[in-house]
């Protein structure tokens, strides 16, 4: 009788998979990652700054102001977001959920705030997603 090979089990093929896809903290991969990142945080920024003084003219201060604050938490739920990310490839399994408090804390800052509208925060917050579709076009 021929003795058959070991079989491998799941938990020692995904252990070997886990190996290979740890990403060395000098890979070019992560360099790429970065660059895409500060560039996505940057095109946020400035989708914001032309909205912002563009929104100052068309209505007032008050309402652009809450597109500028709007904004600003847009471009910080991106960097807690890459940075979640980012950990991904260092033994992490799932993304984490402390960005989602970003737009809670806005939505409650215009609720309890009245210098703050809600409408114009939450849309200077999804300004982010612009920059986003430039940046993928910008990359074709």
């Amino acid at each position: 009788m021929v003795p058959s090979p070991p079989l491998e089990t799941e938990s020692s093929g995904s252990s070997a998979v886990a190996e290979t896809e740890s990403v060395p903290a000098d890979s070019p991969d992560l360099a790429d990652f970065e660059r895409l990142q500060r560039r996505l945080i940057l095109a946020t920024l400035l989708v914001s700054a032309i909205a912002v003084p563009a929104t100052a003219l068309i209505y007032d201060l008050h309402i652009a102001s809450s597109l500028l604050v709007g904004g600003l938490a847009g471009a910080l739920y991106l960097r807690l977001l890459a940075r979640s990310v980012a950990k991904l490839g260092n033994g992490s399994k799932k993304v984490g959920k402390f960005q989602l408090l970003v737009p809670v804390v806005l939505v409650l800052a215009a609720a309890r705030l009245p210098q703050l509208e809600l409408l114009p925060a939450l849309l200077g917050f999804l300004l982010y997603k612009p920059a986003v579709i430039l940046q993928a076009l910008t990359d074709r």
